[in-house]
């Protein structure tokens, strides 16, 4: 499912009556947990959680006019998907994160290299998702980006 936007206000408009609720609480989760200096806006057709150029000019290296991209929410066809480039990039993160979550869902963690997905919405593991936006700032992902994944 792709949801045509301008923005992240014009998204959230298409997102799908039945999974409304579920989305603008892992929104409001992401906007109350991550830290300062990360902005919010629309990118690769998702909500996005950006470095903004302002904070690190050098950009996303694949395409340097985009904002570094951290995190990602998007209502996909059969689930909704949260990104998270930290996961991605830090082997510790992703081994406390894998670790947590059966304490936190029933279900079979579903997960790609940085994609969670949610496929039963309403068992989505809000708190826990909440500590693991707390768990990297800005300047740690800056360095962590350009350690192990800037060329």
């Amino acid at each position: 499912m792709t949801i045509k936007a301008k923005n992240v206000a014009e998204y959230l408009q298409g997102v799908p009556a039945e999974r409304k609720v579920y989305f603008d609480k892992l929104r409001s989760v992401i906007l109350e947990n991550i830290p300062e200096g990360f902005k919010e806006q629309l990118q690769y057709g998702m909500i996005g959680y950006v470095v903004p150029h302002d904070i690190y000019p050098d950009g996303y290296h694949c395409k340097p006019s985009e904002a570094l991209p951290f995190a990602n929410i998007a209502s996909q066809k059969n689930f909704i998907a949260l990104y998270h480039m930290g996961i991605y990039a830090k082997k510790e993160l992703l081994d406390w994160f894998v670790a947590e979550y059966p304490k936190h869902c029933k279900r079979k963690l579903d997960m790609g290299k940085s994609c969670i997905r949610f496929k039963k919405m309403e068992e989505i593991p809000y708190e826990l998702i909440a500590e693991l936006m707390q768990k990297m700032t800005v300047q740690d992902w800056i360095e962590l980006y350009e350690a192990n994944i800037k060329k």
